[in-house]
């Protein structure tokens, strides 16, 4: 599965009024561990589909939300739930590793 690409412009409604948790990837073209964790982040959305929401916004397209959100660093991964967000994870991982961090995060 490739994740959704999502934008500056419909950020709003994809993100933040989901229902459901929504983690989002920012990410570049040129940043070789945003491609090294893509697939780690498609297996995580086909797992958990209908309880997360995995979503990827282009940082060097869609500057807005990038500063909004302070990313500095890529690959930024952000948990939002009720429109707000409640984790931050930065630089890739093994799965193993974002599956406990993404379940601390739902936790909550």
């Amino acid at each position: 599965m490739t994740l959704q690409e999502i934008t500056d412009a419909d950020f709003e409604h994809e993100v933040l009024a989901s229902d459901q948790p929504v983690l989002v990837e920012f990410w570049a073209q040129w940043c070789g561990p945003c491609h090294q964790v893509a697939p780690v982040l498609a297996s995580i959305a086909d797992e958990r589909a209908g309880a997360l929401r995995v979503v990827k916004l282009n940082s060097d397209e869609n500057p807005v939300t990038s500063a909004r959100y302070r990313v500095m660093g890529l690959p930024t991964m952000i948990v939002f739930r009720g429109g707000e967000p409640v984790h931050e994870l930065r630089g890739a991982r093994p799965k193993a590793a974002l599956d406990r961090e993404i379940d601390h995060a739902l936790a909550v």
